[in-house]
């Protein structure tokens, strides 16, 4: 009988280098599923780096007194606009009046049929300046326009003086006329337009009305201020009035108070992260037999390390000019759950109560014998800062150590690859050599079994 081999009748599977190979790459898809594992728990880590961030970030930009603070103003804003600068305006109740708006000098000129064909003649315009000085704008044949002058007072950046073609809407024939603007208002502004000198016009070109610069007044507690423009921005501190409308006789208030809803908003919010942090920890921590710890972070000490120093940070007691306090008196308290819960009604009535109180329990106190106590956003300050410091940080670490061990993986699997790919192409190599000898075996069985067909019969003996 012929002995046979693989394709070649060798009695060996046709894939037998596949199922070899498939069954040394097990340990591969072992440390493929190890990696894997690895990998959630780093996106877990890096989702709860991020909670800890915004946690971070909010305190950062409300963790003084400055930043914190917030303030609201009521008045009549039909008269005045109100900006505040909340590190310089205090809270107080004014009276003001606005006797006049600032204004600029201004000039309007006699009518024209047309703004572009009536011709206004050849000649210049002076006036004169704030300063005293004068300033001529000639007019040549081109420019005799209407909107020719227009264009050649606009193309002078220098003189500080606009123009504008309007139609004055009066219906007669000659309805076109000039307009001419000072940039700056009030009393060191004002300019004059004595002199128009043109010759060979249509019509006669001269100033029909003038409008002169003059400050803005308004009285404040009853005094009476002059301003030179409609912006008064040293008149209480850290406040700037914009100025809509004069309204002379017309006393009206502007309350400016801290604004407790504002704050609340801000601490609420920081409230709000905290929960997603502790929200986290608790999804984590909840197991039952069908858990698979090696996936997620549950039981890990990160968890419970920040979250015991989330509570004593709530729990500290915080120095203030009025005692020690805790946050559990400004309305911060946990839950049976181990959320946090935030009063917002008491917070807001303990600030409309006594503001600087709970500003030092949340900001710190600055001690009359000097240093300062740490407040609640200091120490959750140091809570994120000493969580998330890199490269010695609780979850910066914890990143760090399970990176370590996807690289090691990660190594060990091209280790693994580039021994794999060796051992395949050996593999085929050997069993092509094999096939090869296999096929010259049974070509050599053929011929010798053609040959004992071939041979002639010797004739028996005796």
């Amino acid at each position: 009988m012929g002995i046979s081999f693989g394709s070649i009748n060798t009695g060996l599977p046709k894939d037998i280098v596949q199922q070899i190979m498939k069954a040394e790459r097990i340990p591969l898809q072992k440390m493929e599923t190890r990696k894997a594992k690895h990998g959630e728990k780093l996106a877990l880590v890096d989702q709860l780096v991020a909670l800890v961030e915004a946690v971070r970030k909010d305190v950062n930009a409300n963790g003084n007194a400055k930043s914190l603070r917030e303030l609201s103003w009521n008045t009549r804003e039909d008269i005045v606009g109100v900006t505040l600068d909340k590190n310089v305006a205090q809270p107080g109740n004014y009276q003001l009046e606005v006797v006049q708006l600032a204004q600029k000098s201004s000039a309007i000129t006699s009518g024209f049929e047309d703004p572009d064909d009536s011709y206004v003649g050849v000649g210049f315009i002076q006036f004169y300046m704030p300063d005293g000085s004068t300033k001529d704008i000639y007019v040549d044949s081109d420019h005799s326009s209407l909107k020719g002058i227009s264009k050649l007072i606009n193309s002078d950046q220098s003189n500080g003086l606009t123009a504008n073609v309007i139609n004055d809407g009066s219906g007669t024939d000659n309805p076109w006329k000039l307009i001419m603007t000072f940039e700056e208002t009030g009393d060191a502004a004002r300019a004059e337009y004595p002199y128009f000198y043109f010759v060979d016009g249509i019509n006669d070109f001269y100033i029909e009305q003038e409008r002169p610069a003059h400050d803005a007044k308004i009285k404040l507690d009853g005094f009476e201020i002059e301003l030179p423009s409609n912006k008064a921005e040293n008149i209480i501190p850290g406040v700037t009035l914009d100025l809509k409308k004069a309204a002379p006789g017309e006393e009206f208030g502007l309350q400016i108070d801290e604004d407790a809803a504002k704050i609340t908003e801000k601490v609420q919010t920081l409230v709000d992260e905290l929960n997603g942090v502790i929200s986290f920890i608790k999804e984590q921590n909840t197991l039952d037999e069908k858990s698979d710890t090696s996936r997620t972070l549950g039981g890990d000490l990160i968890l419970q390390t920040l979250e015991t120093r989330i509570r004593s940070t709530v729990f500290k007691d915080i120095e203030t000019k009025f005692g020690f306090r805790r946050m559990g008196d400004l309305g911060l308290t946990f839950q049976r759950d181990g959320s946090l819960s935030f009063e917002s009604k008491k917070f807001e009535k303990q600030l409309s109560d006594n503001y600087e109180m709970v500003a030092q329990t949340l900001t710190g106190y600055f001690k009359p014998e000097g240093g300062k106590s740490l407040g609640f956003m200091e120490h959750l300050k140091d809570l994120t800062n000493t969580a998330l410091r890199d490269p010695d940080g609780l979850l910066k670490s914890r990143k760090r150590s399970i990176r370590t061990r996807i690289d090691q993986i990660d190594r060990r699997i091209e280790t693994k690859e580039r021994m794999l790919e060796t051992k395949e192409k050996n593999l085929k190599n050997k069993f092509a050599r094999l096939e090869g000898t296999i096929s010259r075996i049974q070509t050599q069985g053929a011929g010798l079994a053609a040959l004992g067909a071939q041979a002639p019969s010797l004739p028996q003996l005796g």
